[in-house]
């Protein structure tokens, strides 16, 4: 049974850290996006389970700013939470760090927002609690939320006629 009570950003919070290696780099000897991205994504995910605590299913990455470069010499570390939740969607906010690992100086690299649908034990959304922010920057982006959850409503509804549209010049 899911328990409705609200729950605290932090009870999602997740961080995870990463060294940069060699194949994960790209031509410009940075971070390859694609890898940055798959760490977002698992990140993410995690947040979104611990908040809902059943199975969830991303439903959209709604954005991914790439901010500063993340080079070799560098760790990549990740923090996210979720922000925002409708009635089965959580919006989690994912933080990007880099930190050279000699001079130990620490710059943001990357933000990005997602979106997870929590499932059912038949895979039918499932209604996840509220959550209460409690920092500066939680309050932040829980009181900005509404005004992501419309730009990602209208953003969908063009991949939908999008979607139609070439859906018709296919067949």
């Amino acid at each position: 049974m899911n328990n409705l009570k609200p729950k605290y950003c932090s009870d999602s919070r997740v961080v995870k850290t990463s060294r940069v290696f060699p194949l994960d780099t790209n031509n410009h000897n940075t971070l390859f996006g694609g890898k940055l991205m798959s760490y977002i994504d698992d990140n993410a995910s995690i947040s979104a389970a611990r908040h809902s605590r059943c199975e969830t299913v991303t439903a959209s990455t709604d954005s991914v700013d790439f901010l500063q470069p993340i080079r070799q010499e560098d760790c990549v570390c990740l923090e996210s939470y979720v922000t925002w939740v409708g009635n089965s969607s959580m919006e989690v906010f994912v933080k990007v760090i880099k930190e050279h690992l000699i001079t130990g100086e620490r710059t943001l690299a990357a933000t990005s927002f997602l979106t997870f649908v929590a499932l059912d034990e038949k895979g039918k959304p499932k209604k996840v609690p509220q959550v209460i922010p409690e920092s500066p920057e939680e309050i932040m982006l829980f009181n900005t939320a509404v005004q992501r959850g419309k730009e990602r409503k209208n953003r969908l509804q063009h991949s939908k006629a999008l979607a139609k549209a070439i859906g018709e010049e296919m067949r």
